[in-house]
């Protein structure tokens, strides 16, 4: 528990002064409380006892006089803590957000999608327990144990001794339950993250449930993990259903004993009735306060299984980082050089990229082309720093790419990737996701040079239409040429282009390759290719395999070697004779 304060007690810095006046609020609230109870004690023995109506009425004025203090200090604790809180909460789930902003999409894309949201969630609500609330909740109980107690002891110095005789039991029963409860709640929060996790893959991929009929299989999977949380939940239940009736026993049996004794004191005459009646107020509001420190206990450890799981996801490094002396990219040329570059990815067995030398320079296309896995992607992330080579060095200009800020290299490369990605939002937004800032006029300038600007036109508002999730509302073809328009307005000296073509109909192929030509045009272009004819106008062709560049040149000069780039190109020329022919249709 230390250790996880320490780690999050810079984030509550900035509201420190905040704080300290919330705490000044929580303090006063156990003193008036203390001196309401105590007035409790006049009222008996100077006005019900004696029969006296005259102190009645300063009482009444004191009593209502506190209350409506005691309403003015409730209200501003409530209002700064609920500020101090909140505040405290966002700033921390940012910088868990921005953190994972910094990963590598391969480092994030092995945790699962729904478990990682959990954490943003709740698990970061559990931090606020031990930073603010604990603290808050432990000050305000204790501070009513040190008065209260000390109103016990001022009435009868002997009955108090005895009524804090049960205290010990309290905490001896919260420290047995507490550490189970603590692996209880891990396992419970665990569990919530898978729940999440399979309710976004589901969601995510409904299409191809329906289409595959999984959707019995899915609600299947759904309930089986929601039975995992439910047998969490109960085990919860059960601890806390045990723990409860043993503090009541205690408190109980504590109270009977004082009673007694109590009594025994009244009829010997060394207590007033009204000495009794307020020091048996003061004693159940002992325990409450014993029993809530006792359970919060119990909450601190069961949120530290929450904290735990943030510490986890701020312990991993970024692959990549600017180290301290990187720079930003000058006036970028665009010449591009893979020197002696290889990487292999974290427990793989072969490099994804050995040994690769490639030089291309400003202006030119590369087309990296083979099969599935040789390495192609792999060098365009070396590129892009989503990973650093283990040896070897990509440079652009001259400048190894690792003395660069990180932010330069990405403003120098605009990225088209295969998956064509639309966010939930309008069509203006998604172009002008790299530059928000840039005027209407530019947008629809990059939209017309992407082919784009007629069908946005036609759609409902035009360029303030909501695509919806990924842009499931508009065809491949479309969603290829807004991302193409957001590569326009980008209008970076450097294009990666990753399977442009991909998942287009020829038609829809065409048109969308027009306006990628017009895209490269004086630029530096890296092509990902499978489809070799598509990049037969390429300045340099390097073939991979397994990682390494087995072929490299122009398209004539690779068909003239007659080796693996001919025998591809071969099989991608024939003419396809279609799935319906093929069948006989």
């Amino acid at each position: 528990m230390r250790e996880i304060f320490r780690r999050f007690w810079p984030d509550a810095r900035p509201y420190k002064g905040f704080f300290l006046l919330a705490l000044v609020f929580v303090a006063l609230g156990p003193a008036l409380q203390a001196v309401e109870i105590y007035l409790y004690k006049i009222l008996v023995d100077d006005v019900l006892v004696p029969r006296d109506f005259e102190p009645f009425i300063w009482l009444a004025a004191a009593y209502i006089g506190l209350n409506l203090l005691g309403g003015v200090i409730g209200f501003f604790d409530e209002y700064m803590s609920t500020w101090v809180t909140e505040n405290f909460l966002l700033k921390l789930r940012t910088r868990v957000f921005g953190h994972l902003l910094k990963q590598s999409p391969d480092s994030l894309d092995k945790r699962r999608l729904g478990d990682v949201l959990a954490r943003l969630g709740g698990d970061i609500n559990a931090i606020e327990t031990f930073v603010f609330s604990g603290i808050q909740e432990g000050l305000s109980q204790g501070l009513k144990l040190i008065f209260f107690t000390g109103a016990l002891f001022f009435i009868d110095p002997l009955l108090a001794a005895m009524s804090l005789v049960a205290a010990p039991l309290f905490w001896f029963v919260a420290r047995r339950f507490s550490r189970v409860i603590k692996e209880v709640s891990r396992e419970k929060r665990r569990r919530s993250g898978s729940l999440n996790a399979v309710a976004e893959q589901s969601l995510a991929n409904l299409a191809l449930v329906q289409t595959s009929n999984r959707g019995s299989d899915e609600m299947k999977r759904y309930e089986e993990e929601g039975k995992a949380i439910v047998e969490a939940s109960l085990a919860s239940t059960k601890l806390n259903a045990l723990f409860a009736p043993l503090v009541n026993l205690i408190e109980l049996v504590g109270a009977m004993v004082v009673v007694g004794a109590g009594v025994w004191a009244l009829s010997s005459g060394r207590l007033t009735l009204g000495s009794l009646l307020v020091f048996l107020t003061y004693l159940t509001q002992l325990y409450g306060p014993v029993r809530a420190l006792s359970e919060l206990i119990n909450d601190l450890f069961s949120a530290s299984a929450g904290a735990e799981r943030i510490i986890e996801l701020l312990d991993e490094e970024p692959a990549v980082a600017d180290h301290p002396e990187a720079a930003p990219l000058g006036d970028v040329k665009g010449k591009i050089i893979f020197e002696s570059v290889s990487y292999t990815y974290a427990g793989a067995t072969h490099p994804a990229v050995d040994d690769v030398n490639l030089e291309l320079d400003a202006g030119k296309t590369l087309a990296l082309v083979g099969p599935s896995g040789a390495g192609k992607s792999s060098l365009v992330k070396l590129l892009l720093r989503f990973a650093d080579p283990q040896s070897g060095a990509v440079r652009i200009d001259g400048t190894d790419v690792r003395d660069a800020t990180l932010e330069s290299l990405r403003d120098s490369v605009g990225v088209q990737l295969q998956e064509t990605l639309i966010f939930d939002g309008s069509v203006r937004d998604n172009i002008a996701y790299g530059r928000p800032e840039a005027p209407q006029n530019d947008i629809e300038a990059a939209a017309r040079a992407a082919d784009a600007h007629d069908f946005v036109e036609r759609l409902p508002q035009g360029y303030n239409s909501v695509l919806g999730s990924r842009g499931r509302s508009l065809s491949g073809g479309q969603r290829q040429r807004i991302a193409l328009a957001r590569l326009f307005l980008h209008d970076a000296p450097i294009l990666v282009l990753d399977e442009p073509s991909v998942g287009l109909d020829a038609s829809s192929a065409t048109r969308t390759l027009e306006p990628f030509q017009r895209a490269m045009a004086g630029r530096t272009t890296i092509v990902i290719s499978h489809n070799l004819l598509t990049v037969t106008d390429a300045d340099v062709i390097a073939v991979l395999d397994e990682g390494r560049i087995v072929e490299k040149g122009s398209h004539d000069e690779l068909l003239a070697l007659n080796g693996t780039y001919a025998r591809l190109y071969a099989t991608h020329s024939k003419p396809e004779r279609g799935i319906l022919k093929e069948v006989g249709a």
